[in-house]
């Protein structure tokens, strides 16, 4: 099935891999057959949101039925690309940085943590996870069009700049856990993640909007 991927929106696009995750979970239980209503539990998306994802890419499921875990699992997975591994390299290892290294996306057989970067003389040449820790002046040499994403924990101050030498390495795509919101060319894609933003947000839907 060819499908034109401009015209899914990006709020569906976002909670593919979330579907996906639990999809894998399910084939691994031995589970055959899934409604939307059980996704919507799982997910927490409601079941209207997670039919109308899915009927972007066709007919996936059958009224009265369901639908089948395996074929979810191998549509999804060719549409995200599970079966091709990405590579990617964080730049700032710190305390943030340090965890992603050890974790290096363990329970995910499609995304690994290649290489890392710092200016600190101390960390420069360590083994953190199995993951080599190089000097950031070197980034554009180790990167060689190998790699085009980048997780970013750098002090804010710091991640207009080295971000910006990422995109002159060829990098396209940043997840930038720091507070500053960056500024960079249009064929670049970031996604923000600022950790205390998030904090914040869920102590406030916790006081005003109780669940019961």
């Amino acid at each position: 099935m060819d499908i034109d991927q401009t015209k899914i929106p990006q709020a569906t696009a976002k909670r593919l891999p979330l579907y996906y995750r639990f999809l894998e979970g399910l084939q691994a239980s031995g589970k055959h057959r899934v409604s939307s209503s059980e996704l919507s539990e799982a997910v927490k998306v409601d079941s209207a949101t997670i039919r109308r994802d899915f009927s972007y890419f066709g007919a996936l499921g059958k009224k009265g039925y369901g639908y089948n875990v395996n074929y979810l699992l191998s549509f999804f997975r060719k549409t995200l690309d599970q079966d091709e591994l990405t590579k990617v390299i964080l730049v700032g290892v710190g305390n943030l940085g340090t965890a992603f290294l050890k974790y290096n996306f363990s329970k995910s057989n499609n995304t690994r943590i290649e290489m890392a970067f710092d200016v600190d003389e101390k960390i420069v040449g360590e083994v953190i996870g199995d993951v080599p820790v190089h000097h950031f002046k070197d980034v554009q040499k180790h990167i060689e069009g190998k790699v085009d994403v980048a997780i970013l924990t750098v002090p804010s101050q710091h991640a207009q700049g080295i971000a910006e030498e990422l995109v002159d390495a060829g990098i396209n795509g940043i997840l930038n856990f720091t507070p500053a919101r960056l500024s960079l060319p249009d064929h670049v894609r970031v996604h923000h993640i600022d950790l205390s933003v998030e904090l914040q947000s869920l102590i406030y839907f916790l006081k005003h909007y109780p669940l019961s």
